[in-house]
């Protein structure tokens, strides 16, 4: 398969890409971007830890396999948590404006991932903008107004992590 577009020409900001560090345990951190996040204009209707999954997945496979495993035969994950961020009036114009390909996308995701004890890394990343990127979303003024909303409610939260 060809892809569409060259990923290594892709620029940070074309899909925008937020970032920072929070100098706190994990814990606080994802109660904290959650927090800030709502009080940017976001719900929080999905969350889940791609880590505790993984661990627990790989630690019941490897225990099937053989017996002689133990429980420490787990992914070995670091702690990491996605938020899946929304803002429903947002939502809903992007759905209308895409005949409701946008959904799945849905929602917007919000990583806060321990890269050592006390120190978080939280990552976003712009759904609207990757859907008018590969094609899924026209590149017309009413998705144009949708990135830049959501883009400003995003901004906002960043700027208050």
């Amino acid at each position: 398969m060809v892809l569409p577009i060259d990923p290594s020409q892709i620029d940070p900001d074309d899909i925008g890409a937020k970032q920072t560090t929070l100098e706190m345990d994990h814990e606080a951190a994802i109660e904290h971007v959650r927090e800030v996040f709502t009080d940017a204009g976001f719900g929080v209707p999905v969350e889940f830890s791609p880590s505790d999954l993984l661990n627990e997945k790989v630690d019941r496979e490897a225990r099937s396999a053989s017996s002689s495993r133990t429980q420490s035969d787990d992914a070995d994950r670091d702690p990491y948590y996605v938020l899946g961020a929304c803002n429903p009036a947002v939502a809903d114009r992007a759905l209308e404006a895409t005949d409701g390909k946008m959904g799945g996308l849905f929602p917007c995701n919000v990583v806060v991932r321990e890269e050592e004890p006390g120190r978080q890394r939280v990552y976003h990343v712009s759904i609207m903008r990757i859907a008018r990127l590969v094609g899924m979303a026209p590149d017309d003024d009413e998705m144009a107004d949708i990135v830049a909303e959501t883009g400003e409610l995003v901004d906002t939260a960043f700027e208050n992590l």
